[in-house]
């Protein structure tokens, strides 16, 4: 359980993995995935950042479930799917390298040893090496698309805790928009119509721009139609409930594509 003590200003070594993953680049597919919180590993040269394995297998780590429901998404789909490798506690992939929370040193309320006292050239490091990487590979791609005249729906992939500072969760997912709503506003409409589900309109979180990172800055500053899911951890911990939501969420997607073409907003 190491602590952050490395001077060389690099941070990943030749055996760790590339800080971010890619799956059906280039598919035909109109929608786009992100996985911000993916990861739940952390460079070697950062051992666990001081903490005991029940923290790592917890929220503040990474996003339990997402991954495997983006994996599946984008087999569902045939989609182009961009996930971010390492812990969120090495940066928030979410998060603007000038937030307070880009490398945090408590996480809900568990202090983050080897986030204490990072200098700026171990900061650096890490933003150069994972956030940017992560981050320019998502524009990369955008940009292809744009080139190549294609639609593109922007999709980001998250997953949330059904009691947080010890106050429960009803959502079974959540929709998260901000200036832009013409796509979440048929999801959230879509969802409704099942009946059996508590629908989050921008809960549990609100997203804002000066908060979040990459739906503002991939999918609204560029104009695409996009939304951000928050699914709740305790419907998604199991392959069987992963399945289950990547299928679900998949005929949801397809379907609000389909009302969103008629309704002129491609």
């Amino acid at each position: 359980m190491s602590r952050d003590k490395d001077t060389t200003g690099t941070l990943l070594g030749a055996e760790d993995p590339p800080a971010v993953q890619i799956l059906r680049a280039g598919a035909p597919s109109p929608f786009f995935l992100t996985c911000e919180h993916a990861g739940e590993i952390f460079p070697k040269r950062l051992g666990t950042l001081g903490l005991g394995s029940a923290d790592l297998e917890r929220h503040i780590t990474y996003d339990i479930g997402a991954a495997a429901v983006a994996r599946s998404l984008s087999q569902r789909l045939n989609a182009h799917l961009v996930l971010q490798t390492y812990s969120r506690l090495v940066v928030d992939c979410n998060r603007s390298p000038d937030a307070g929370d880009f490398i945090t040193a408590t996480s809900e309320d568990t202090e983050i040893p080897g986030n204490r006292d990072v200098t700026e050239q171990q900061a650096k490091a890490r933003a150069d090496e994972i956030f940017h990487p992560y981050h320019d590979t998502i524009a990369t791609a955008l940009d292809e698309r744009e080139s190549a005249e294609r639609i593109t729906v922007l999709v980001a992939v998250h997953s949330c805790t059904p009691v947080f500072h010890g106050v429960s969760r009803p959502w079974h997912v959540g929709v998260l928009y901000e200036h832009d709503p013409r796509f979440a506003l048929i999801l959230l409409d879509l969802l409704a119509d099942e009946g059996h589900l508590c629908i989050g309109d921008n809960e549990p979180y609100y997203m804002t721009s000066d908060k979040d990172y990459a739906v503002p800055v991939h999918g609204q500053n560029r104009g695409l139609p996009h939304v951000e899911l928050e699914i709740r951890q305790d419907l998604i911990a199991s392959p069987e409930g992963q399945e289950e939501w990547a299928e679900f969420l998949a005929d949801i997607l397809r379907e609000g594509l389909g009302r969103m073409s008629e309704a002129g907003h491609l």
